[in-house]
């Protein structure tokens, strides 16, 4: 029998505001960041996630990648894997667009140290 093999896929998201400011979903242990993508003008306005659903005794990653609409009609997608399938997109941010976000993430614990999946879930909020 080989190594046994564990990806976590997406272990965080980073979002990089207008004013300067950045918002940070809770971060898994493992991985690296990848490059930033932006909207050429606007705002994050929608969005959709990537994932794949329990394997069942196969490898489980959970959130696999995610996309976002700009108030300008650029679409941005993350360096995530193709594992998995999008999502319907969330229903538009009017005005502003997205400026918050909350996460649901898998952390090590000691009873999770063979299939961990990191992230799992997100929710933005939309700027008022």
């Amino acid at each position: 029998m080989g190594p046994v093999r564990d990806d976590t896929s997406l272990n965080a998201i980073r979002l990089y505001c207008s004013d300067g400011a950045t918002i940070t979903s809770s971060e898994g242990k493992y991985g690296s960041w990848s490059s930033e993508r932006k909207c050429k003008s606007g705002f994050l306005n929608s969005f959709s996630l990537r994932v794949t659903p329990p394997q069942g005794l196969s490898d489980d990653t959970g959130a696999d990648n995610i996309m976002f609409t700009c108030t300008d009609g650029t679409e941005l997608e993350g360096n995530g894997h193709d594992w998995g399938a999008y999502g319907e997109w969330s229903a538009y941010c009017p005005g502003r667009g997205i400026c918050g976000i909350q996460t649901k993430v898998e952390h090590l614990d000691g009873y999770h140290l063979i299939d961990v999946t990191t992230l799992n879930d997100v929710k933005f909020f939309c700027c008022r």
